[in-house]
């Protein structure tokens, strides 16, 4: 971790390790390919084998009021952000434009302004990335992960609102 000056503004980069973000990804059960740039880590993850969806699902509809109960992240529908956390998700799409069930892409940010504070005020350092991407995808397999708002990240597994007139 260094803290790089670029003019008035501090920021922190994170040197991750791409090789053990992949064995991070492998560990949670995905399938992973990985494009690394200046300013972060994308990661295309698939859960091969998997025959229900990814645990991604529409916070807002009552009937997932269960999954919604026992969830550790949510996910900004508009912007795709994982709320208090370095990560961005966003839903890998099919040849039809239709959310692939048991794929996703997560976006890691390598810099972050030098004030930002992970829950219970806790300082980003590598080890404390890895592990929250860890639970997020070990999250997205077993308890489930919540889509707050509509936007750009669809859920992919309950019930999701639908657009226009019901039967």
């Amino acid at each position: 971790m260094q803290v790089l000056q670029a003019g008035p503004h501090k920021l922190i980069l994170l040197e991750l390790d791409p090789e053990l973000v992949l064995n991070v990804a492998k560990q949670a059960g995905f399938e992973v390919r990985a494009e690394e740039s200046a300013r972060a880590l994308t990661l295309d993850l698939t859960a091969t084998g998997r025959q229900a969806p990814l645990l991604l699902f529409d916070a807002a509809d009552p009937a997932n009021l269960g999954w919604f109960s026992r969830c550790q992240f949510y996910v900004d529908g508009r912007t795709g952000q994982v709320m208090q956390t370095p990560l961005t998700l966003a839903n890998q799409r099919d040849r039809l434009g239709q959310p692939q069930h048991a794929s996703v892409r997560v976006r890691v940010a390598k810099e972050l302004p030098s004030g930002y504070r992970l829950p219970g005020r806790q300082p980003v350092t590598e080890q404390v990335v890895y592990a929250i991407l860890f639970n997020f995808l070990t999250a997205l397999m077993k308890t489930g992960v919540a889509v707050c708002g509509s936007g750009v990240v669809q859920p992919l597994a309950g019930r999701s609102e639908g657009v226009g007139v019901r039967n």
